[in-house]
């Protein structure tokens, strides 16, 4: 599903990507761990298509999207992409049903369409009854699942997590984890996640070691 070659990044005189290859396939959890500075939170916003690498590509579903204009790989991103980060991101003013809506309603999606899948999400997430709640109202764990309803919004073919429980309590980060299977086995969906949690890097169907911008054998 996503071809990763040689992809080089560097910040300055900085090289954080060291020619990066990966395959990803479709309906797996990946988790990507590594030391603070690995490279990690770089190689995900590359796949990600929120930054660009100096050289290399990315091959998302046959689509070099390295190739595409600015902004041809915006709406790739916007039909093809969900994300979650580790703060959740949700906007203060709008109640957990509008924030999840948010994204189809940008895509052009009628609003009623986007209302009854919004509600299904919610729904499946076990927050009908928080749907009408604004962020302020909400637990932790209940943005956060809020967020990932927001990210599968549109039917990504691909969630990015960056860090999603990160800011979560334990009970809180073992309900997100468990979601994040729950939706692999019940909806095929594909995630690709950057963690710190050793937990749901062990559980992932994957797990990509990075030191120092490269790729080792995972430990």
């Amino acid at each position: 599903m996503i071809q990763v070659r040689n992809i080089r990044k560097s910040f300055g005189n900085l090289e954080v990507l060291k020619g990066i290859d990966l395959d990803i396939e479709r309906g797996k959890v990946v988790s990507i761990v590594g030391a603070s500075g690995a490279g990690k939170t770089t190689l995900l916003q590359i796949m990600g298509t929120l930054d660009k690498p100096d050289s290399g590509s990315v091959v998302i579903d046959g689509v070099d999207v390295m190739q595409l204009s600015d902004a041809k790989r915006s709406a790739f991103r916007n039909k093809h992409m969900g994300f979650v980060f580790q703060f959740h991101q949700l906007l203060p003013e709008f109640t957990a049903l509008e924030n999840v809506m948010m994204p189809a309603l940008i895509g052009g999606t009628p609003k009623r369409e986007a209302r009854k899948r919004a509600e299904e999400l919610l729904d499946f997430m076990g927050l009908s009854q928080r749907a009408s709640h604004k962020p302020s109202e909400l637990s932790g764990g209940e943005k956060q699942r809020v967020a990932v309803a927001r990210a599968l919004i549109g039917k990504p073919d691909v969630v990015f997590a960056d860090e999603p429980s990160g800011s979560l309590d334990t009970q809180n980060k073992q309900e997100l984890h468990r979601l994040f299977f729950d939706l692999r086995d019940q909806m095929g969906q594909t995630f690709v996640i950057v963690t710190h949690d050793e937990q749901l890097a062990n559980l992932a169907d994957r797990k990509i070691c990075m030191q120092d911008g490269r790729i080792i054998p995972a430990q």
